[in-house]
C-alpha cells in the first residue's frame, strides 16, 4: 500500500474503474541528476479513451503555494504523460484534477490549471457507485482494501450508525 491515503484511495478507485494506473512516476530527467517532477497518479482508460492525471493532497499550505507546486506537476504531465502508455492511442485531451481535503472549491474551482475535486466529493461518488453493489454478490476484490472497506461501511451504515449514537 502507498504511504499516502488518497494517493491509494484514487489509484484503487481507478482501477476499479478499468483505468491502466501508473503512481508515483518520476518524469523529466535532469543531466545533473534528480528528476524535474513526480506524477502521483495517471490513469488511461482505453475504452473511454479517457486519460486522467491526478495530484491528491493533505496539505493545508496557502492557495499561492499550492498554485506554484500544482501548476509544476500539470505542466509536466502534460509534457511527459503522453510517453508514459506506448502502444496505447492516447486522447489528445489529459484530464487533471487536484483533489485536496482541506479547501473549499468555491473560490478557487481549479488550481494550477487543473479542476479542483474535495475529498468529500470524490468519497461521496465512490460510495454511490459502491451503494449499487451488494457484498455478497458483488465484492470489491480484497487487493482494493480500502474501498472493500468503504464497500462494507456503505452497505452496513445503519447498523454501524444506529450503534454509535
Amino acid at each position: 500500500m502507498a504511504n499516502n491515503f488518497l494517493e491509494q484511495l484514487v489509484t484503487e478507485w481507478y482501477e476499479y474503474k478499468g483505468y491502466f494506473v501508473r503512481r508515483n512516476v518520476l518524469v523529466g530527467k535532469p543531466t545533473r541528476g534528480g528528476h524535474e517532477s513526480e506524477l502521483d497518479v495517471v490513469a488511461y482508460n482505453p475504452s473511454a479513451r479517457r486519460l486522467v492525471h491526478v495530484e491528491p493532497s493533505m496539505d493545508a499550505e496557502s492557495w499561492e503555494k499550492r498554485e506554484r507546486r500544482f501548476k509544476k506537476k500539470f505542466d509536466a504531465g502534460r509534457k511527459y504523460i503522453p510517453a508514459l502508455f506506448p502502444g496505447f492511442e492516447l486522447p489528445d485531451e489529459i484530464e487533471q484534477i487536484a483533489i485536496l481535503a482541506f479547501a473549499s472549491k468555491t473560490n478557487h474551482p481549479t488550481l494550477g490549471g487543473a479542476k479542483v475535486l474535495i475529498v468529500s466529493d470524490l468519497l461521496r461518488e465512490i460510495m454511490e457507485d459502491l451503494s449499487e453493489k451488494r457484498v455478497a454478490s458483488g465484492a470489491v476484490p480484497e487487493h482494493h482494501a480500502l474501498l472493500r472497506t468503504l464497500q462494507f461501511v456503505v452497505e452496513y451504515r445503519k447498523k454501524v450508525f444506529t450503534t454509535l449514537r
